[in-house]
């Protein structure tokens, strides 16, 4: 399957929820999507085939909706699974990084010994909105001596300026979506 048709499938299984979490913004609803197991498992073999073209030995999933699609196509791919996790979630030695959100900050870790240097990692999620929570991820896959394979979302909210954000911190890594918004 294309990744046109992919995206014409996957965005047909995907719902907005008007005014939710707060009036105003449109909540992009993924569960119909899990739901539909067809759906589900063409979006996961195309995330691991991904991660095998690109070389990734590890797959990041970022929390928590990242870690539905991550995992199974580390799986899939034959590369390990690693969570990055809102902190205090990790047990051990963590290493963490401070982001911005609309309103605040927020904080991820990822546990010290979750890469060997040099290990190829393709980071995963749901969705790009502004790319704060990528770009701290970013951040610690290369403070952990990791390569950046690429970065892959679902779906990006283009009209948010994520990807601009991130362009710098890419290197000649990828940023793929499957959806664009």
């Amino acid at each position: 399957m294309s990744t046109d048709d992919l995206a014409v499938r996957l965005a047909a299984l995907i719902r907005d929820v008007p005014d939710y979490p707060k009036p105003g913004v449109v909540f992009k609803d993924i569960a119909p999507m899990l739901a539909d197991g067809p759906g589900f498992a063409a979006l996961v073999d195309h995330i691991a085939a991904r991660a095998r073209v690109l070389g990734a030995t590890k797959v990041v999933g970022l929390e928590a909706r990242g870690f539905i699609l991550a995992a199974p196509a580390a799986y899939a791919a034959g590369a390990g699974f690693v969570p990055v996790r809102k902190e205090g979630k990790l047990p051990g030695a963590c290493l963490s990084q401070a982001y911005d959100l609309e309103y605040g900050s927020a904080v991820i870790e990822v546990q010290c010994d979750a890469f060997v240097p040099g290990e190829r990692v393709l980071v995963v999620d749901d969705v790009l909105a502004t790319g704060g929570t990528v770009e701290a991820s970013l951040d610690l896959v290369r403070r952990a001596g990791a390569e950046l394979a690429g970065v892959l979302v679902l779906m990006e909210l283009g009209f948010l300026g994520g990807r601009e954000r991130l362009a710098p911190h890419l290197g000649d890594a990828p940023l793929e979506a499957v959806i664009q918004v």
